[in-house]
């Protein structure tokens, strides 16, 4: 309790990231599929700007959005390693992450999520978290929010950027950019290397006594071309490299995998009707391959998958009216994969490997209408047929209502459907017999704005629930479960996943920000979310969900001096949480401070240094696994 009221000066709201250069009624947000103002949006939206992005100084994405509402994360050891972020309470394979609008998800994973692990900053010029069931639009996958990620499209006829960094373990990150606007042609083209001598995968205090480094280097681009004032085309890419060392659960290990990422996109948009009617059919393209390697075995490789999405969509939107816009489209989506993890004796033949495929046709459609002044209501539906679960239909309604008091209202309920992944079917743990997931979530909150909008205090209540969702069953060698046996062998297995679960989500975010003088920003943000196993009958019914503290809180503080001086600090508090669904094994809380300045040498050139960990608090948010302690950065930055 007194960790908490020494958070309450600081419990001000993260949309201020968005907020500082622009009131909130001028920000756009894209994660909705259609080009919207935010206070149009009736779901909880965090908006993280490149200005708010350069402030922070993060390297990677997930570090950037656990200081957003009802975000939480853990990490199997230091940079690169599986990294697992979730919103509200949500599996961290419920959340679907967008890059420039190309979903991003690796059908070979067991959860068929994303890995925020080698999910750098790089040339992200603004970043949207939308919170709770995002089905929708977004289809399977979406229970517990949305992270869109838009890359930066130059203004000017050359533009440059670049960020240079070096600290702690060696640790060195360098990223540049280049692009330009000439007349129909817009372009820019960006890339980012970092490595790190990183720290032992396995804590110390288990016995982790070798680093273990990590390397990414990515790549991306994006050109559009205006052929006509009313037809466009946009291609983007995004291409990424990584090579992470890691331990085995219990001891040093020399392990090492690498990580492949490749995502390409290309769209036609054309405008008819004076504008009234937009159109955008495009063909999206998703490639991850992950090798891992143990030298001390016979055969060095141990684990060898791939998995491929390609996606082609139509999306429509029609002004029908002055307050009244429908959005509606159609998407087809195939996947594969294919995974195998060979024997580490090269007496025992490598086993054919798991294969397996699916597709999924959806259709959606959306109505917006604004019936009076400030007053925005919205309700969807969307289909999707799935080649093996067959049909699903979702709903959702919202509304959000802006007062002329700067009140801010907002409600919406939505619907959630994610179909067993193809690795949770079809590998040597798969069972062909499992149901999809299925969720329905809602909230309500209220957001008021102060001295034109340089406070705001808000607060939202959330709930949701989850049925089938799908867990991970261990073996023991005794067993005689016929699902302890590899599919169509007598071979026996390590587990398996099943439908056993039931699981309930619920909570308060708590949050407002202040800029009471020029120069002066305070933000920060609490939240209390209950996530529980509801499985009728279970011997873990009512426990906490691993790996989920029920209170988590941020805060940040910085001043813009006259002479150029930035200088911050941010705070980050988690509660305790358990590493198990049996709830036997504690993760203790911790608090964690940083430090972060900047100089503006010149209007284009800056120099900026940090400290995390101010305290070098020793803590895990995945038990035996090492987390970062004191770490210090310096680097200098331009922007051309």
């Amino acid at each position: 309790m007194l960790k908490f009221v020494a958070f309450v000066p600081l419990l001000l709201s993260t949309t201020a990231y968005a907020e500082e250069a622009s009131d909130a009624e001028t920000v756009i947000v894209t994660a909705t599929r259609l080009p919207t103002p935010v206070d149009q949006v009736p779901a909880s939206i965090t908006v993280i700007d490149k200005a708010a992005i350069d402030r922070a100084q993060d390297i990677g994405v997930s570090d950037l959005l656990l200081r957003t509402p009802g975000v939480t994360l853990s990490r199997n050891g230091g940079y690169g390693t599986a990294t697992s972020l979730r919103i509200r309470g949500a599996e961290t394979d419920q959340t679907v992450v967008v890059i420039d609008g190309v979903k991003l998800n690796d059908p070979s994973s067991a959860g068929g999520g994303y890995n925020f692990a080698n999910l750098l900053v790089g040339d992200a010029s603004r970043i949207e978290i939308l919170r709770g069931p995002q089905s929708i639009l977004w289809g399977s996958q979406a229970i517990g929010g949305v992270v869109n990620i838009v890359t930066a499209l130059p203004q000017q006829p050359i533009e440059a950027s670049f960020d240079i960094e070096a600290g702690s373990r060696q640790t060195v990150s360098a990223r540049a950019a280049l692009g330009g606007k000439t007349g129909p042609l817009t372009w820019r083209i960006g890339g980012q290397s970092f490595t790190t001598d990183g720290i032992s995968a396995i804590a110390p205090a288990f016995g982790g006594k070798e680093s273990d480094g990590y390397t990414n280097r990515n790549v991306s681009g994006r050109v559009e071309l205006a052929i006509t004032s009313d037809v466009s085309v946009d291609l983007r890419s995004y291409y990424s490299s990584g090579r992470t060392e890691f331990d085995a659960t219990s001891a040093d290990s020399p392990a090492y995998g690498f990580n492949r990422e490749f995502v390409g996109y290309a769209g036609l948009n054309v405008a008819l009707l004076d504008g009234r009617f937009h159109n955008r059919f495009a063909y999206g393209y998703t490639n991850t391959s992950r090798d891992n390697y143990d030298p001390r075995n016979q055969r060095p490789q141990t684990f060898d998958s791939a998995g491929r999405n390609e996606r082609l969509e139509y999306q429509g939107s029609f002004l029908i009216a002055k307050g009244v816009t429908v959005l509606f489209g159609a998407e087809n989506e195939k996947s594969r994969f294919r995974s195998v993890s060979p024997a580490a004796s090269l007496t025992t033949p490598v086993p054919a490997p798991a294969r397996g495929s699916a597709e999924i046709t959806s259709f959606y459609g959306q109505l917006n209408v604004q019936p009076v002044s400030g007053l925005t209501l919205t309700g969807g539906v969307r289909n999707d047929d799935h080649s093996r679960f067959g049909n699903k239909t979702l709903f959702s309604a919202g509304g959000v209502w802006v007062l002329p008091t700067r009140t801010v209202i907002r409600a919406s309920y939505g619907e959630g459907f994610k179909a067993p992944t193809l690795y949770q079917l079809f590998s040597e743990y798969g069972n062909a017999a499992l149901a999809p997931e299925r969720a329905k979530g809602w909230e309500a909150g209220a957001e008021q704005r102060f001295m034109d909008g340089r406070l705001s205090l808000g607060a939202t209540y959330f709930e949701r629930k989850t049925n089938d969702q799908i867990i991970f069953n261990s073996c023991t060698t005794t067993s005689t479960l016929l699902l302890c046996l590899q599919p169509g062998s007598t071979l026996r297995r390590l587990g398996y996943y099943q439908n056993v679960s039931r699981a309930e989500a619920h909570g308060v975010e708590v949050q407002a920000a202040a800029r009471p003088f020029e120069g002066l920003t305070i933000d920060g943000n609490y939240t209390w979310t209950v996530s529980e196993d509801r499985s009728p009958g279970s011997a873990t019914y009512g426990n906490w969900l691993p790996r989920r503290p029920r209170n988590t809180a941020n805060g940040s503080i910085s001043y813009v001096w006259g002479f150029g001086l930035t200088a911050g600090a941010a705070i980050r508090w988690a509660g305790h949480s358990f590493d198990n669904a049996s709830n036997a094994q504690r993760l203790e809380g911790y608090t964690l401070v940083d430090l972060r300045t900047e100089y503006a040498v010149t209007p284009t050139f800056g120099m900026f240094a940090r400290v995390e960990n101010l305290f070098d608090e020793n803590y895990m948010t995945a038990y035996r696994y090492g987390t970062l302690g004191r770490s210090v950065y310096v680097g200098f930055r331009g922007r051309f």
